[in-house]
């Protein structure tokens, strides 16, 4: 479960700051390390991941392509960021990776004065992307990625390497280079996590500078 620190009941406009990249790029741990730099302040944390679509009935899930944006119920996650960015509570849906299917939980989320939103594909509708006041690419090497897709798809989805291997040849390299890189350009920043810690959590400092300068404008 997502960290937040809440210590206001303000219902002011949301800030919402977009942390993107690739699969495998350390979006969770430029997520975490900006919330810690963030302590203090009243902050939400979303995964994009939640807001996958059910599987459909009879597709095998390592064919299904889940890293292309119809497999996210994007105008859902639109409404809700337009809902917070009003001052609006929400309720998240629930996904379970193992199954595919989305879950019949909907879990309260009220909103915060910061909500960082973290996932791959929030760049790739354009709709969606008006919606961020700040957006932040994360990048690293493709084989750094791939990596760090395995360890994570067999030690925490229940996947076996062959599936991870075999799904990312079939939908995750191809879509990455479709949706995800080429709006790379369009971020306010980009951070490079290629395991030197030290170095992204020097560069996630002007972003938090940058993000308190404008919740303070506000």
């Amino acid at each position: 479960m997502w960290p937040v620190n809440r210590l206001t009941n303000n219902k002011k406009a949301a800030l919402l700051v977009g942390i993107v990249g690739g699969s495998g790029a350390g979006k969770t741990t430029a997520t975490l390390i900006l919330a810690d730099l963030l302590a203090g302040l009243d902050l939400g944390i979303i995964e994009l991941d939640s807001y996958y679509r059910s599987m459909p009935p009879g597709r095998h899930g390592d064919v299904h392509n889940l890293d292309h944006p119809a497999a996210m119920d994007v105008p859902l996650l639109r409404r809700h960021l337009a809902a917070l960015k009003l001052g609006h509570d929400i309720r998240l849906p629930s996904y379970d990776f193992k199954t595919h299917c989305r879950l019949n939980q909907w879990r309260p989320f009220a909103c915060h004065r910061i909500i960082v939103v973290e996932g791959s594909l929030l760049l790739a509708d354009p709709r969606l992307r008006a919606l961020f006041d700040l957006r932040v690419f994360v990048d690293a090497p493709p084989d750094l990625r791939l990596l760090r897709r395995i360890c994570r798809d067999v030690r925490e989805r229940g996947r076996t390497f062959e599936s991870v291997i075999r799904q990312y040849m079939a939908t995750v390299r191809p879509m990455h280079l479709k949706f995800i890189e080429p709006y790379r350009q369009t971020a306010d920043f980009v951070v490079v996590n290629d395991g030197a810690l030290s170095r992204m959590r020097r560069e996630l400092k002007a972003i938090r500078d940058r993000i308190i300068q404008s919740v303070g404008s506000q």
